[in-house]
């Protein structure tokens, strides 16, 4: 091609593609159109259902090719996503974790993704990285890690699992036929993501023991020390312990200074599953935590306790070249990037090179709110859970064990079929939706659960759950009449 003509079809290109970078006024302009959308979004959620079920019109969110405009788009959003569904964002949505996600939070992302600034090394944003590793350095002093610990930031508890895993199995040098031989330890109250983590690392044959739990969904320490000592004298190779601090059914936290010592006792990797409860160690539920600083690798979900938006999990683990042995890896382009100190960038430390700014998600809200709201609104959660609890028993509901943090059940003693009436109660209070609960399975018994953890679930977020459970307590007694 001629230059002449090559320049020409470049010029072409450019006015069009010149579409992609609004100018200032437009920016302006659609930044007063969104302004006006949140901010109508956020007043309209006290007031709104919390889970809408209803079906989506698929055919609306159709990518045609063809340029829309905002406001039809915002439109579209609004009734094919926001109202349908459940509403995390909702103070309502006390049915799974997590739920809210403060402004500060989406003012961290937006900043990021413009500016797009590349967090996964330090030659590329060195400030970039700096945060990052200040937010890892803040989650080391509040569980009580070591300086010389090493984290990072994931998508969330999935991913952190996945590193913490990958870490102990790489230590103990797990593969090959030392796999079907291997033995963890964990309980049925664990989350699902472990099994899900160990697939994905290569131990799907790996030896699992439930241990037994005791009357409040703990791991039962004795069982677990027997469990040990039998595996070994049978030429097992134990390896790995995973405790909760904070399960999801029931929000239990594992005795875990007992566990640590048990795994120090005969030389195992101790990992403590925090995502859910871990940020209540701030709170006046800290001494239940004691242990959790003795772990060689712990999981800790900010988008749960932190109230920050879905996307950001965080593992510490406390042996570096663990991690660095199952993550760092480098070409021949990114030679101009290495650095002695592997363990600063955090592409090393986890699957994901291209790494995602998250870190400004949470530094800029601890920056601009400081600890005490967080730690106020922990403490909040915590005796809204007694407050909910003690108004069902006046319904005449059961309740299950105290938990240790904001997670419980409940059921309605039915005297025929009890199963079968809870589902038919959960069907109806979902059809109402004023607030979502979800349930689960305790011992083959059919229970209501509530999760308490959004920043927006306040008293009288609970007395509408009530209100609500009370009319559709009436309502299943009327039906099945």
């Amino acid at each position: 091609m001629q230059e002449d003509d090559l320049i020409n079809l470049i010029s072409q290109y450019e006015i069009k593609s010149a579409e992609l970078e609004i100018n200032l006024s437009k920016r302006k302009e659609i930044n007063d159109i969104v302004a006006k959308f949140t901010n109508d979004f956020i007043e309209r959620l006290p007031y709104s259902k919390s889970f809408i079920n209803k079906n989506i019109q698929k055919e609306r969110l159709e990518i045609s090719g063809l340029p829309h405009s905002l406001e039809e788009l915002l439109l579209k959003y609004s009734d094919e996503v926001i109202e349908t569904g459940i509403k995390p964002a909702s103070g309502g949505h006390i049915g799974y974790i997590p739920g809210g996600g403060i402004f500060a939070g989406a003012i961290g992302d937006f900043l990021a993704a413009v500016s797009n600034v590349y967090a996964g090394v330090s030659f590329a944003s060195p400030g970039a990285v700096a945060i990052e590793n200040e937010v890892i350095n803040w989650l080391k002093k509040i569980f009580g890690f070591p300086q010389n610990a090493v984290g990072n930031l994931a998508s969330g508890g999935s991913v952190s699992n996945l590193i913490a895993l990958a870490a102990a199995r790489d230590k103990f040098q797990i593969k090959n036929d030392k796999v079907i031989t291997s033995v963890i330890y964990l309980t049925t109250q664990s989350h699902h993501c472990i099994q899900k983590a160990l697939r994905i690392i290569g131990l799907e044959d790996v030896i699992i023991r439930y241990v037994t739990l005791d009357n409040y969904f703990k791991m039962d320490t004795m069982a677990l020390k027997q469990q040990i000592e039998t595996d070994l004298a049978n030429d097992l190779n134990p390896f790995l312990i995973i405790a909760s601090a904070g399960t999801t059914d029931v929000g239990a936290i594992d005795p875990l200074d007992e566990i640590a010592g048990i795994a120090k006792r005969f030389n195992l990797w101790f990992h403590v599953d925090a995502a859910y409860g871990g940020f209540f160690i701030m709170t006046s539920k800290k001494d239940l935590f004691k242990g959790i600083e003795q772990a060689d690798s712990l999981v800790v979900d900010p988008h749960k306790g932190m109230f920050l938006p879905y996307g950001i999990g965080a593992v510490l683990i406390k042996d570096a070249s663990s991690v660095l042995h199952a993550n760092h890896y480098s070409g021949n382009y990114m030679q101009d990037a290495v650095i002695d100190d592997l363990a600063i960038d955090p592409a090393n430390l986890s699957p994901e090179l291209t790494k995602h700014f998250r870190g400004l998600r949470m530094w800029l809200p601890l920056q601009l709110h400081g600890e005490e709201p967080f730690i106020a609104c922990l403490e909040e959660k915590l005796l809204l859970t007694e407050y909910f609890r003690q108004k069902l028993l006046l319904l005449g509901f059961k309740v299950g064990p105290a938990p240790d943090l904001s997670v419980s059940y409940f059921w309605y003693p039915a005297s025929k079929d009890a199963n079968k009436f809870n589902r038919t109660l959960m069907q109806n209070i979902h059809k109402d939706g004023s607030v979502f609960l979800s349930s689960t399975l305790i011992d083959e018994h059919f229970v209501i659960r509530m999760a308490i953890l959004s920043f927006r679930t306040k008293r009288y977020t609970i007395d509408k759950a009530i209100d609500m459970i009370k009319s559709a307590l009436e309502s299943t007694k009327h039906g099945l009449a």
